[in-house]
């Protein structure tokens, strides 16, 4: 079936080629990362580099950001800002200000819009790119790693398709959270560096307050980047992208004998790896349009994205997801349909016969499966005090995932709170949450034999567990709230302390109202992209 699907959607690409009119001529193409020491080009304030920018110029525009009316500060991530090694004071100075509002370009700066295509809803678009965002550079950071580092709304761009280019300030807000709540979670992820408020209003189902975010990620290209690149129809094209890609992302698959295959699985493995994050802290992307697939396996474009709370499988949270394609226990099964869109444009490479190229990028995509299942029974084996679980372990787990949701229990507690269970035989928390804790019960029991086979004490198992499952978590009414208090009353109070607590998630903590679910009146029904 997956050779039929990479067959038949490579067809339709074909066609879509054929109708596809390239005005730019290609001569030259990248020149090798490693031919040129990005040290070199600049040394204040940053170590950069323009690497995207010597690329073919189909696949970007060299583009500035619209100057906005009275921008303020909204959060700086010192933090971040260390790592990438900007000044210290970057955060409070109005030069910082200025740069990251997009009104003054910093020297190391060459800004440019990237151009990517993307099947959105499974729906196919030739040409998306980047609407409202901007690449400033790449930066060298302590760790010696390469980051691009993009403002989010800062106005109109070649790719913008009508629309205004700019971010309201609930989507900069809830990215922000999220997106940094996530790293400390452990979910691969990009970062949030600034976020400023415009000073004037965007228009979206009313005037709102704009904002833009600076975004720092590996890199921003996508599979989706794959895929308009691959409908330029010159395989050539492809083979020099992903040479590029492969030296700045995955430069071990060049002592493989088929580098571009070998590139594939390593992608392969790093969303199996992403998904089972998500799955394990109950969180749903909403978008996983293959133009918001990282092709470094980070968690990217955090539109009409939520966590759960009472669990449910089949659970949709965004606006535009009226079908339940990007549903919580869809999300594997989608990242493997978008990997099979990115083995489609490696086709050529991989093998110059079709039919032996589709036959070994079939073997790698059916590595998904197998990957994604040990990951997620890892990470899921450890929320429960398993440390090294065996396949019968998969029945216990689903056995309380079935039990969580036909007791509409809360998700992140009903694991958090297990761990009490191993200290007190009385007032558990975890039975609590249960209304007929008869089936708890009878699960426990079950559960209470398995960690008894481990050499563990029933503390130091709890001690893990905690360390694993978040008392905190980026809650939906708790996020909406944040939004609605900086937006309607510029008020960042509880933003701020959301930024400060959801960095010690683990931790336990008196302050119970970002503990408890949602009460019904607060609970989040549908999320919104912003866009």
């Amino acid at each position: 079936m997956l050779r039929n699907k990479l067959l038949r959607t490579r067809f339709t690409i074909e066609l879509s080629r054929s109708t596809y009119e390239h005005q730019t001529s290609i001569e030259t193409y990248l020149r090798p990362l490693y031919n040129e020491d990005p040290r070199s080009l600049w040394s204040y304030p940053l170590q950069v580099d323009h690497s995207y920018a010597r690329l073919p110029d189909v696949l970007f525009q060299p583009w500035q950001a619209s100057p906005v009316a009275n921008p303020h500060w909204l959060a700086f991530n010192q933090l971040l800002a260390a790592e990438l090694a900007l000044p210290e004071n970057e955060g409070q100075t109005e030069q910082g200000l200025q740069q990251f509002a997009g009104n003054a370009m910093p020297s190391w700066a060459k800004p440019l819009v990237q151009a990517y295509a993307g099947h959105q809803f499974g729906q196919y678009n030739p040409q998306l790119g980047d609407g409202r965002a901007l690449l400033l550079a790449e930066v060298m950071a302590q760790d010696s790693k390469r980051y691009d580092v993009q403002l989010k709304g800062a106005g109109p761009t070649p790719f913008s398709r009508g629309g205004d280019g700019r971010s309201a300030i609930g989507p900069v807000i809830r990215e922000y959270l999220v997106s940094e709540a996530m790293q400390v979670l452990g979910v691969p992820t990009t970062r949030a560096l600034a976020a400023v408020a415009t000073g004037q209003k965007v228009y979206r189902d009313e005037p709102v307050p704009g904002a833009v975010l600076t975004r720092v990620a590996s890199s921003h290209i996508r599979i989706g980047t794959f895929q308009y690149i691959a409908a330029l129809g010159n395989p050539d094209y492809v083979r020099q992208f992903t040479d590029y890609v492969i030296d700045r992302h995955y430069p071990d698959c060049r002592q493989q004998e088929n580098p571009y295959l070998a590139f594939l699985g390593q992608v392969v493995t790093k969303q199996a790896t992403l998904i089972a994050h998500w799955m394990r802290l109950g969180f749903i992307h909403g978008v996983m349009n293959t133009d918001n697939t990282s092709i470094c396996g980070e968690t990217i474009d955090y539109g009409p994205c939520a966590f759960i709370d009472q669990y449910q499988a089949d659970k949709v949270f965004s606006s535009i997801d009226r079908r339940g394609r990007y549903a919580y226990n869809n999300q594997p099964p989608i990242a493997l349909w978008n990997l099979a869109r990115l083995a489609e444009c490696l086709l050529p490479l991989i093998d110059a016969n079709e039919k032996v190229a589709v036959e070994l990028a079939t073997e790698t995509l059916q590595q998904f499966q197998p990957q994604y299942e040990a990951q997620w029974l890892s990470q899921m084996a450890a929320k429960i005090g398993i440390a090294e679980p065996d396949p019968a372990d998969k029945a216990l787990l689903d056995d309380y995932l079935h039990l969580l949701e036909q007791q509409q229990v809360d998700f992140t507690l009903g694991f958090r709170y297990l761990s009490d269970e191993l200290r007190t035989e009385t007032d558990s928390k975890a039975r609590e949450l249960f209304a007929h804790s008869d089936a708890f019960s009878e699960w426990r029991e079950r559960w209470l034999t398995r960690l008894a086979q481990q050499p563990l004490s029933h503390s130091d198992i709890a001690a893990q567990m905690d360390g694993v499952n978040p008392l905190l978590i980026p809650r939906n009414h708790l996020i909406a709230k944040a939004i609605e208090q900086a937006q309607d009353h510029s008020d960042l109070r509880f933003f701020q302390r959301l930024q400060q607590a959801w960095q010690t998630p683990f931790a336990n903590t008196s302050e119970a109202d970002l503990i408890a679910p949602p009460k019904p009146e607060e609970v989040v029904h549908r999320t919104f992209c912003g866009t």
